[in-house]
Parts: structure tokens; sequence; C-alpha cells
């Protein structure tokens, strides 16, 4: 089918998701939780995957490829991925607010499906599990366009879920995904206007400024993620090392991860030996690829390194690479984060509580952390079951974003004969 002909069907069905309780929602939640792990659709799913696997070797790196690869586990991770959206609160029909005018009006403000959202995405086929559940479960329908590299995967994907809706009887228009996977496709969905509602790109920086610049349909700036982490001159030194590990090293190619650490003058003697020890000498040891450790003047005079350029400060590596910058202040670090960051997660490290509200309160970015890894800006993390999407912007949705986030509103207004 072409994009049009998938657009004008995702329309068509706009209305039966809007009528669709959450009783009704739910059961087809269970049931393409249950088709996706079902021993024929898990086999096609495993099948496809191991054909993208096989054309992507050679044109990634191997922490990109790490996305793309689907076995067993992931795949039940996944359907347990929609069970969890199937349990959350529908947040469909929730009255936001309600006053009653001296008229005797009942104005109520209420929450109602987007409508159409379509997702534009690239190598990591989970996405396409999570965005379809959480669009049904807020009401609305999906139009999901992969990329290139994950089309087989999110086809048998696709082709698993729509089984599950026609056995709950729902319509398997509700999930639609693109076939064209050129740039084409992904302009026509960017211009929709009067079929999309609302358009959430997720990947790279050129497709999301893409996204963002040519879009002229609702469009939801979602980042990528140049992430700090500040060790403070009040820090816990053995705290701050296992919360830098774990932000830059537990899965390097993903937004939450850190690329940056920046560390105040008077612990950066004390933690920056600790912290090459266990990013770069142990990972060796352990047979781990180790961290290259990019390093600013200051922290070259205390650990070795390779000198850090000016790009290394505004660079999602999304690798086994750190940035290192010595700060003088609380301040200083505030204001370089300002300055370079995405405004997806920065963290710091201390004991100091002053110095820990004057961060989370000058930090401008969706998600602040006061000792705690920067890895969990995720959608499960937080408890929405899973998530469409980090935004970066602060219209409508900021953060990770749920169920409410594919929400917007309509005023009801009741009454019993008023004119006015």
């Amino acid at each position: 089918m072409t994009t049009q002909e998938i657009l004008i069907q995702a329309k068509e069905t706009k209305t039966a998701l809007l009528l669709a309780d959450t009783a009704r929602k739910n059961a087809a939640l269970l049931k393409m939780a249950d088709a996706l792990a079902v021993p024929e659709h898990m086999a096609e799913i495993l099948k496809a995957n191991k054909c993208d696997m096989e054309a992507a070797k050679g044109t990634m790196p191997d922490v990109m490829t790490d996305r793309l690869l689907l076995d067993k586990e992931r795949i039940e991770a996944m359907a347990e991925g929609v069970r969890a959206v199937a349990k959350l609160e529908d947040p469909v029909g929730k009255v936001w607010s309600e006053i009653v005018r001296p008229n005797g009006i009942r104005i109520q403000k209420r929450a109602v499906p987007m409508g159409v959202v379509a997702i534009i995405y690239e190598s990591r086929p989970n996405v396409t599990s999570d965005a379809a559940a959480l669009a049904l479960k807020s009401g609305n329908v999906c139009v999901l366009r992969g990329g290139k590299e994950a089309w087989r995967t999110c086809h048998a994907i696709v082709k698993a879920m729509q089984a599950g809706l026609i056995e709950a009887g729902m319509p398997r228009t509700a999930i639609n995904l693109i076939e064209d996977t050129t740039r084409v496709s992904a302009n026509e969905l960017m211009t929709a206007e009067g079929f999309v509602d609302l358009l959430i790109p997720r990947g790279g920086k050129g497709l999301i400024r893409s996204c963002v610049e040519q879009a002229t349909v609702p469009c939801i700036q979602t980042g990528t993620g140049i992430c700090h982490v500040y060790v403070d001159q009040a820090a816990d030194p053995a705290m701050a090392v296992r919360i830098v590990e774990n932000a830059k090293t537990s899965r390097p190619s993903v937004c939450n991860a850190q690329e940056v650490c920046l560390v105040h003058r008077k612990i950066a003697a004390q933690f920056l030996p600790m912290m090459k020890q266990a990013l770069c000498t142990k990972r060796e040891e352990n047979g781990a690829t180790p961290i290259e450790l990019r390093l600013d003047e200051d922290a070259a005079a205390v650990i070795d390194g390779t000198p850090a350029g000016e790009a290394d400060f505004d660079t999602e590596f999304l690798d086994y690479i750190l940035a290192v910058k010595i700060v003088d202040s609380t301040e200083e670090a505030i204001e370089h984060i300002n300055l370079h960051s995405t405004g997806h997660s920065e963290a710091i490290v201390t004991s100091d509580k002053k110095a820990a509200e004057q961060f989370t309160a000058a930090v401008d970015s969706a998600a602040v952390y006061v000792n705690v890894s920067t890895r969990f800006t995720d959608g499960g993390e937080f408890g929405l079951g899973c998530e469409m999407g980090i935004s970066t912007q602060k219209l409508h949705a900021r953060g990770p974003m749920g169920l409410a986030e594919l929400c917007t509103y309509k005023y009801v207004i009741c009454g019993d004969g008023q004119v006015r």
C-alpha cells in the first residue's frame, strides 16, 4: 500500500478507537501481547530479525546493532511491556477540571485521544510494540514508520500484533506500518495535514531536526541525549564512580547514557583516578571495552587520556567515549550544562543539600537527578509502562511520554436549556 492509502485507512479507524472502552482496549492489548509470544509469531520475528542483522553487518557500530538485535528474552520482554500498559489507568475520559457557572452550565475539561499518531523511528524494533501499545490504550490509531535497517523485524512484529487485534474484535488498522522506507514517506508523514494529528520522531539528531524543521503537522521534539553527570566537591567519591560507570557503560547507545562528566576542582585529584580505574583499567582487565576519556586541559593534568576538542562537549557519542571537564563551582557546572546540553537528563552527585537544590532549580532539562544515574530516564522506570519517546521540549509534553502525553483535551458543556 502507498503511504497515502495507509493514512486514509488510519483516519477511517479513528472513530472505532474513540468509542472503544477501557475493557475492550485492555482485552486487545492482552491478545497483542499473547500473539507476540506465540511460537509461530516469535519464530517469524526472529527469522526477520536475523535477516535485518545480517544486512546490518558492517554498516553500523556494534553498540548500534545491539539495539537492532532481538532474541526470545527480548521479545518476551516486549510482550510483558504490552501487558504492563494494559494494567495502567486509562487516561481517556478523565476529567481534568470541572466548574459550574452561575447560570447552571456545567463545564468539564476531559482528556481525549490525539487521533492519529505517527511515529518515525530508526533501528529499534522494540519501539514498534511500545508505540502500538501506548497508542491503543490512549485511544489513538498509530502509524509506524521504522527504519530500513529494521523493517523486516518491524513488519513481523506488526503482523503478530494485528493478529491479536483481530482476535480481540478490534480493527487491525489500529496499528499501521508504512511500507516505504525512503525519505519520501517520512516527508509525507511530516506534511500529512488532515491525516496525522501528532508526529513523534525517535532517532538521531538528523531525523529529529528534519522533522522539527519540515513538519507542518504538530510535532514533538524528542531528544538526542548529551547527558551530564556533575561530581560536586561534596560528593561521595565511591558513589560518584558507581553512578558515572552505570550512566556511561550499561548501554552507551541509548539517549539517556552519560556523554559528559563535570568534576569539581576540589575533588578532581581524588575522584578522577578512581573513575579511570573503573572505566578503563578494570574494564580492560575484565575483557570489556574500555572507555576512551576525552579530557580538557585541567583533567589531563590529573589523569592520562585523549585531549578533548571543542566538539567533544557537544557530541552525543552513543559509544564508549566520555568527555571530561573540571569546573570551579556548581554555578560553572550549571552554566556549562545549559550551554551544551540537549535538555534531556542531567545528574549531580553531592551530599550538599544547597548545591542539589541549586542544581535542580537552575538546570534546564527534562529530567534532573540528585545522586541517581541518568539511565533512569525511561518510561518503564518512571512507572509509565513504556514510553513513546523522551520529549526535550516544553510545550505539551516533557520527559518520558506515556499515556497522558498522548491525550489532548476537549471541553464538554452540559446544561438544561440555557441560552445567551
